[in-house]
C-alpha cells in the first residue's frame, strides 16, 4: 500500500484549506502547523515526514495551485497564498456534499456544499478514503474523479 500518496492527499488537503482559510492575505504556512512536531534525525534534518509534507507543498505550487515568496529554511513557505485555479476549485458545489444541506438558505448551502468544507470534514473525521476521493476531484481539472 503507497501510505505517502494518504500523506500526500492529507498534507495538500491540509496546506490549501489553511490557504483557504486566510484567502486572500498572504500567509507563512509552516509544515509543524499542518503535521505537528517531527523530531531531526540525528544529523539535525527534518524527518522524512516533515520533508513530504514541505515536498507536497512545493509541488502544489509548481502545479499552480499556491503561490509563494520563499521558503523558511525547511519549516515553512513564507507569503503563500491560493491561485485563482485552487479558489475556484476549493469554492466550488462538491458532488460528495451530504444530501441534508438541500433544506438550508442558499447561503449556508453554498458553504457546506463546497469541496473545501468536504474536505474540512474528512480530514476533521480522519476518512482517509473519503479525502482521497476527494483530493482526487480537486487534482481532476474539475472532472469528477472515479473512485
Amino acid at each position: 500500500m503507497d501510505l505517502q500518496i494518504d500523506d500526500f492527499y492529507r498534507d495538500a488537503s491540509a496546506g490549501l484549506l489553511a490557504l483557504y482559510q486566510a484567502f486572500p492575505r498572504k500567509i507563512t504556512l509552516y509544515v509543524e502547523d499542518l503535521i505537528g512536531h517531527e523530531e531531526p534525525d540525528e544529523f539535525g534534518l527534518p524527518s522524512k515526514r516533515h520533508q513530504s509534507c514541505l515536498g507536497a507543498l512545493i509541488w502544489l505550487a509548481e502545479e499552480g495551485y499556491l503561490r509563494y515568496e520563499n521558503t523558511l529554511q525547511f519549516q515553512a513557505l513564507e507569503q503563500a497564498v491560493l491561485t485563482e485555479k485552487a479558489f475556484i476549485r476549493l469554492s466550488a458545489a462538491s458532488p460528495e456534499s451530504p444530501s441534508a444541506v438541500d433544506a438550508l438558505p442558499p447561503s449556508i448551502r453554498r458553504v457546506q456544499g463546497s469541496l473545501a468544507n468536504c474536505l474540512r470534514m474528512a480530514l476533521r473525521d480522519g476518512d482517509s478514503e473519503r479525502l482521497a476521493q476527494l483530493a482526487r476531484q480537486l487534482f481532476c481539472d474539475g472532472l469528477r474523479a472515479k473512485p
